[in-house]
């Protein structure tokens, strides 16, 4: 059997505003436990949420990335006008939006919105006609 990726954890400082901001993105998560929560995707890959303490009580030394994200989790969305509503939402919450919707060359409606740790998120969803 090879590996297969079930998971996708994300490392936060603010584990209620980072799950507020996924809830916009319209992933249905669970209220916030003990500095760990899950909540599984309807393709079966789960998302989790740690606080820096839960990380170090397993890695004492562990520290933030520096430089800017080493990656990035897209969501993929209905149309285009969906991408540019969950970033109107977003930034009307006080999300940073990095880049406003715009047409992509590929063929997609593309944003990219940034996660209140820093993680950029992209959205897309393929340009009709």
């Amino acid at each position: 059997m090879s590996p297969s990726l079930d998971a996708i954890g994300i490392v936060t400082t603010e584990l209620e505003r980072s799950l507020a901001f996924y809830r916009l993105l319209g992933v249905d998560v669970p209220a916030a436990g003990e500095g760990h929560v899950e909540a599984t995707l309807p393709n079966g890959l789960r998302l989790m949420w740690d606080t820096v303490e839960v990380i170090r009580s397993f890695n004492p030394t562990w520290q933030p990335p520096t430089g800017g994200p080493g990656q990035s989790l897209a969501f993929l969305c209905a149309n285009a006008v969906e991408v540019d509503t969950i970033v109107e939402a977003l930034a009307a919450n006080g999300f940073t939006v990095a880049r406003p919707p715009w047409d992509a060359s590929w063929g997609q409606r593309y944003a990219t919105v940034v996660d209140p740790d820093g993680n950029h998120v992209d959205l897309f969803a393929a340009l009709s006609g």
